[in-house]
């Protein structure tokens, strides 16, 4: 019966809508807080306990954009997964950061996902009238996804229902379900989304074992979008993680081998990269070699390494662009998907096409495949990462303390700067705005590795200062809280 609601409210127009599904879906109810949601992923019954697990409001790597700076205001808008005070369920939430005040808001609750489950956070973008975006993601086929859009520009006080709509042969329907979304807007063409569908009955011998198809779709308005087109159905499918460069959209995927009995997923390996200039009627290697659609091969021209013959997974971080608009591609390998030093080292590398070809070079290593990090290129070509690799206080789980990496000749040689110390939590997924601002530089949150935690929210400044959102909050707007660096 839910779901023929759900299916029902998605036919409407975009509008606010005064019925009562879409009051409860809709809260926009202001909090009095910063919570993010701890998340564990697959009991490893050992002493590291899950697979990874932590304070996963910013995760994963493959949801994209969680922060984005907008000049006409100065302000720099995130969202994140919150939770209530219990910890029981996920919140999108949003805020923002006041550049010229240095404060932020009360945090407005714009739905409860009704789930644990971190998959489920969302993002936002902004658009050329400088209307908020929120998307709200599933994790699979098992619940709806949602699009809200902000009721004024650069305002998060209110936020109303769109009921998205797709073509399917021909045929308008419901776009009510997407997993893993990268929300890119250009001023002129609209938004761009990469996103992941579960197909089943496509794996041989194995019909009830999903695919995850890694695909896009587009839509000048952010409400009616054409078709889905899958860009690779490999074996048992992909991870994505992109970036853009002015015009440019690229992301770089790995693939999952078939298993018989076991998740292809925790074998995932190879690099592969494809970037669009037009907006995604055509896809080319970095090589400028035009790609026909699907990529349906391990061997294709859009690979960059083929790391199954080391035996290594593949863990895709982040895109940057040189001036050039070059990419340089931030990843991870290791020997296997477990927690535990088994599985290490988790090599940090950055893939460098140079314009002719592929240079890739060691950066650092950390001790759990989600160690995730962002990448920066600023217009100097000064490279910087940051990320979770010094050891934290939950030895080889998901994250540790937050580490700024830094490069003046193209990631041949780094120098390393501790951004925290002596946490009693681990800190996760250190995300890069779009359009970033200096004084908002990386977002992210912590938890404890192996049990069930409070999480809070971090930012640090490009100089490498480390802000803290106040957890409780007593007046309408208040200064984060700077942390002092205790070695």
């Amino acid at each position: 019966m839910i779901q023929l609601l759900a299916a029902a409210i998605f036919m409407l127009p975009v509008q606010p809508t005064g019925n009562m599904k879409d009051t409860v879906i809709t809260l926009n109810k202001v909090d009095d807080g910063y919570r993010g949601i701890w998340y564990a992923n697959q009991p490893s019954n050992d002493e590291y306990v899950f697979k990874y697990s932590g304070g996963l409001a910013t995760y994963p790597a493959n949801h994209y954009p969680f922060s984005v700076y907008a000049p006409e205001v100065n302000k720099t808008f995130f969202c994140y997964g919150g939770t209530d005070k219990a910890g029981k369920t996920l919140l999108h939430t949003v805020s923002y950061y006041d550049h010229t005040t240095g404060m932020v808001p009360r945090p407005v609750v714009v739905m409860d996902k009704n789930t644990n489950d971190a998959h489920d956070n969302p993002v936002l973008n902004i658009d050329a009238q400088g209307y908020i975006w929120l998307f709200s993601t599933s994790h699979g086929t098992e619940s709806p996804s949602y699009m809200h859009r902000s009721v004024k520009p650069y305002d998060i006080s209110s936020f109303e229902r769109v009921t998205p709509t797709r073509k399917e042969q021909g045929k308008t329907i419901p776009f009510d379900n997407f997993s893993y979304l990268q929300a890119w807007y250009s001023k002129g063409n609209g938004f761009l989304q990469l996103f992941t569908h579960y197909d089943r009955q496509v794996i041989p011998g194995q019909p009830r074992k999903p695919r995850r198809t890694i695909s896009f779709i587009t839509s000048k308005d952010g409400v009616q979008y054409g078709e889905w087109k899958d860009i690779a159905t490999i074996e048992e499918g992909h991870y994505q993680t992109s970036g853009q460069w002015k015009n440019k959209i690229a992301t770089s995927f790995n693939y999952h081998p078939v298993k018989q009995g076991e998740n292809g997923l925790n074998y995932r390996t190879n690099l592969y990269y494809i970037a669009t200039n037009d907006f995604g009627n055509t896809w080319r290697n970095a090589n400028g070699t035009a790609l026909a659609l699907p990529l349906k091969d391990i061997e294709n021209p859009a690979l960059v390494k083929d790391y199954s013959k080391e035996g290594l997974n593949v863990y895709i971080n982040d895109i940057a662009f040189d001036k050039k608009g070059n990419p340089v591609i931030l990843y991870i390998t290791s020997k296997g998907y477990e927690a535990g030093p088994q599985s290490g080292p988790q090599q940090w590398h950055t893939a460098r096409f140079t314009g002719k070809d592929w240079e890739i070079l060691p950066v650092t290593s950390s001790d759990n495949n989600y160690d995730m990090g962002s990448l920066y290129i600023d217009a100097k070509g000064n490279w910087t990462i940051i990320g979770p690799t010094a050891d934290g206080p939950q030895r080889y789980n998901t994250g540790g303390e937050i580490v700024m990496w830094e490069s003046r000749n193209k990631g041949r040689t780094w120098q390393r700067k501790q951004l925290t110390y002596n946490s009693t939590r681990n800190h996760c997924y250190p995300r890069k705005p779009v359009n970033v601002h200096d004084d908002f530089y990386a977002f992210w949150a912590d938890g404890h590795g192996r049990q069930t935690s409070e999480s809070d929210l971090y930012f640090s400044n490009r100089k490498g200062e480390v802000f803290r959102l106040p957890r409780t909050m007593q007046t309408d707007h208040a200064k984060p809280e700077k942390l002092s660096l205790k070695k």
